[in-house]
Order: structure tokens, then C-alpha cells, then sequence
């Protein structure tokens, strides 16, 4: 970390530190705060909402602004995706039947429409197409990772130099306004209506109070981490291959689709050198 013309600037080990930090400080003030539970505010906005106005808040008092070092934020992405992949079941897409399908559709849509209100916004300010793109489903419906790892490629293609920017700015504001919106509607319509589920589904993330009586052994955690590195392994070699054809992806794309192709591919009877089953779904805490 160090302070040049009026910028500090925090290296990669510290920004993923303090990454972790704003979490749990968002975790805490959920905790604390019974509104930000009700209206079911995401932990992540709410630690880096406090943040960003801490940071805010120390430029316009003395000048200095804050820089971080995201060397470790590609590689990362690439982790995130892969653990995406790894746990896209087709048998859950099956299960989804119907309602799956109509909300299919009309996310579809939605792109049409966002992709247009996009276009339409640059051209009304003289922009190029692609930034209305970026401003688009790129992040608005990709999220900073696929805005992270489009913008390079629209930069390059395109001569918008700001692209990241502009795909992260859009991203940042959707995620807020989705979360700030989505909560308090949410709960409006389930109090007016009295809704309650005909069954209680486990969360897809983390687990419940009551179900946190598993642990998870240090091999447990390794087979997770090399399964992983497998998939990763097999989207690089799937993304040169793809470029070699001309074909040029997001390296993120091709582990994603790796990891995919792994879990519904491989026989949960198919002998691993872990002596486990492929780690799909396996709700456990440390």
C-alpha cells in the first residue's frame, strides 16, 4: 500500500482482505440492523454501500482517492464461473419444468428490451452502439463478471477505452437498485397476499441455523479446490481450441461450460482419484 500523487493505491493481498472485511461488515450490520433482514438487502451491498461513502467521503475531505490493485480479481472470476458450471444440473433444469420455461422466456425478453433501451440511450447522446450494449445485458444482466471480461474485447474491437467503466458503473447499478428495489417489493407482495410456501426448500447458498451441525474435513475442501482446477484445466484447453478456430471467448465462458460438461457428463459412479463423488450441491459448513 502506498500513497502516489494524491492516490493510494492497495496491492492485490490487501484488496482481497478487505474484500473479505466489507462482507462481514455487511453481515454484521444486517444482524444488527432488523430492516436491512426484512427487506432481504443483500450483505455484499449493504458493507460496500457503507464503504463507498466511507471512501467518498475521505476524497472529498482530503483529496485522496482510493485505488485497488485486481490482479487477483481475474483469476477469481475464473473460480466463481467454474463453480457455477460445476453445480448446473440438468436434471435441476428438468425439475424446473414449466415455470422455468416461462420465466426462460421472459428473461429473454427482457434482454431484447434492455439491449434496445440501451442502444437507444447512447445514440440519443452520440455514443457508439457498443457502449448501449455494455450499458445493456453485458452487465445488466451478466454482472460485473461478464462486463469484466467483455470489456477488453468491445475496447479492442471497438476504440471505447472506457468500456470497463462503463460496464462496471451499469453493473454497480443494477445490483443496488435490483437489491434496493427487489427486497421491499418482495416483501410488500408476500405480507398483502399472506403468501407461504407449500414446502420449505433448502437455500442454495450456505445453510440454515439447524442444518449447520456437518462439518467439512480439510480433504473435503481440497477435492472441491481440484475439482475446480480440473474444469479449469479443460476450459483453457477448450478456449484455445475455440480461438484456433477463430472463435474468441472470455476464458471464463469456456470453464464455465467445462464444468457443466463435467458434472453432467461424468457417471456419479465413475471412480476418482479423491475417492469421492464429483462435489455438486454438497451443502456443508466449516
Amino acid at each position: 500500500m502506498e500513497l502516489v500523487e494524491g492516490t493510494l493505491r492497495i496491492e492485490p493481498f490487501l484488496t482481497v482482505t478487505l474484500g473479505i472485511f466489507v462482507l462481514f461488515a455487511g453481515k454484521r450490520l444486517n444482524d444488527a440492523v432488523a430492516f436491512l433482514r426484512e427487506f432481504s438487502i443483500p450483505e455484499p451491498v449493504t458493507g460496500g454501500l457503507l464503504f463507498s461513502v466511507v471512501f467518498a467521503i475521505t476524497y472529498a475531505v482530503t483529496g485522496v482517492a482510493v485505488e485497488f490493485n485486481l490482479a487477483a480479481r481475474d483469476v477469481l472470476l475464473v473460480y466463481f464461473f467454474t463453480t457455477i458450471g460445476i453445480n448446473a444440473s440438468l436434471n435441476d433444469l428438468v425439475a424446473g419444468g414449466k415455470p422455468l420455461v416461462v420465466l426462460l422466456v421472459i428473461t429473454i425478453a427482457y434482454m431484447v428490451v434492455q439491449n434496445l433501451t440501451g442502444i437507444t440511450v447512447a445514440a440519443l447522446f452520440d455514443l457508439p452502439v457498443a457502449v448501449g450494449v455494455m450499458g445493456g445485458t453485458v452487465s445488466l444482466i451478466g454482472g460485473h463478471g461478464t462486463a469484466i471480461a467483455w470489456a477488453p474485447r468491445i475496447a479492442e474491437d471497438y476504440g471505447i477505452a472506457n468500456a470497463m467503466e462503463v460496464g462496471i458503473a451499469c453493473a454497480t447499478f443494477g445490483l443496488i437498485l435490483a437489491s434496493m428495489m427487489g427486497g421491499p417489493i418482495a416483501k410488500f407482495l408476500v405480507t398483502r397476499h399472506n403468501l407461504t410456501p407449500d414446502k420449505v426448500e433448502k437455500p442454495d447458498v450456505g445453510m440454515s441455523v439447524e442444518d449447520r451441525k456437518t462439518g467439512i474435513e480439510s480433504l473435503d475442501f481440497l477435492d472441491a479446490i481440484y475439482a475446480i482446477h480440473v474444469s479449469v484445466i479443460l476450459g483453457i484447453l477448450l478456449n484455445v481450441g475455440l480461438a484456433n478456430l477463430g472463435l474468441k471467448l472470455p476464458l471464463f465462458v469456456t470453464c464455465l461450460f467445462a464444468g457443466i460438461l463435467l458434472t453432467n457428463v461424468v457417471p456419479a459412479s465413475f471412480p476418482r482419484l479423491t475417492g469421492t463423488r464429483w462435489p455438486l450441491a454438497r451443502r456443508l459448513c466449516l
